[in-house]
């Protein structure tokens, strides 16, 4: 039952935009899942959602969807150079390891490894070209069009 209600809980805020937990056990509910605000709640710590400004509004994502990935990094980033193959990301004290570990899992082409430090992210990539233009990409603050 429960790994039932986990699948439906996921697929329920990718489909819909799910602002509180009263709308998700609404929409549960609709589904013919009664579930406690409590049980709720669980289910919410255990899938490691997170509520994230998408489009103008906050609704619950996974952690792993493109926008809260793509919104750790845009917190994160403060600039970007780059030097050979070697892109280099300046972060917020702190945030580097986080936005690093949002990046990879974007799995962008061209990219060989990261390394993350506290504040910097080394990205080394299999071009020069490639390292100036994602370095280009997180100065502009976007990163979704990098091939």
């Amino acid at each position: 039952m429960k790994k039932e209600r986990h699948t439906l809980i996921l697929r329920l805020i990718a489909e819909n935009e799910v602002h509180t937990q009263d709308e998700l056990q609404k929409l549960l509910i609709g589904n013919g899942i009664n579930v406690t605000q409590a049980t709720l709640s669980r289910d919410i710590h255990e899938l490691r959602l997170i509520k994230q400004h998408v489009g103008g509004t906050i609704r619950y994502v996974r952690p792993d969807a493109p926008a809260a990935m793509d919104g750790i990094i845009r917190e994160a980033v403060l600039d970007a150079d780059f030097a050979g193959h070697t892109a280099v990301i300046h972060c917020r004290p702190g945030m580097a390891q986080a936005a690093c570990a949002a990046f990879d899992a974007m799995k962008k082409s061209g990219v060989v490894g990261t390394i993350a430090g506290d504040d910097t992210i080394f990205v080394l990539m299999r071009e020069e070209q490639q390292a100036e233009k994602l370095a280009s990409q997180f100065r502009i603050g976007g990163i979704s069009d990098i091939d």
